[in-house]
């Protein structure tokens, strides 16, 4: 059973303000993948980080205070989950970048992608799709 919190406790209010560190993402991003103990995420973030098993274990109890993520006792270790939904963090992550860097403007936002040469012509079609769709009110 659970010896933290459950999963998916963050409060949908919560989830607006979330911020995740550059650290947090890295771990996330495996959790999201899959549950892991502790010494699977040292070994994956070693490689792909250089992260001694200190560094993880201490965002890890960072993650845990913060309600990030939970974990279950496995046996001989504890078995973390992610405790927020990717969606809910990329869109946390979206809407502070567009309110901090646009002013809350999605308009001058996707301005500066373009002008910047930013999207290739796939994504200005994928684009062009999701605001016939938003027209249509047919969004999801």
């Amino acid at each position: 059973g659970y010896k933290s919190r459950p999963k998916e406790v963050i409060a949908v209010e919560e989830r607006e303000t979330i911020r995740l560190s550059d650290s947090e993402w890295r771990v996330m991003e495996e959790l999201w993948t899959a549950p892991s103990t502790l010494m699977e995420l040292v070994r994956t973030l070693g490689n792909k980080a250089g992260w001694a098993k200190s560094t993880v274990a201490t965002v890890l109890r960072r993650m845990e205070a913060k309600g990030l993520v939970t974990y279950e006792e496995g046996g001989k270790a504890r078995i973390y989950h992610p405790a927020l939904r990717r969606e809910d963090a990329a869109l946390a992550e979206t809407r502070s970048l567009l309110h901090r860097a646009y002013h809350g403007s999605v308009g001058l936002m996707m301005s500066a992608l373009v002008k910047g040469g930013s999207l290739k012509p796939e994504e200005l079609e994928e684009l062009q799709a999701i605001l016939r769709e938003a027209e249509r009110g047919r969004v999801t």
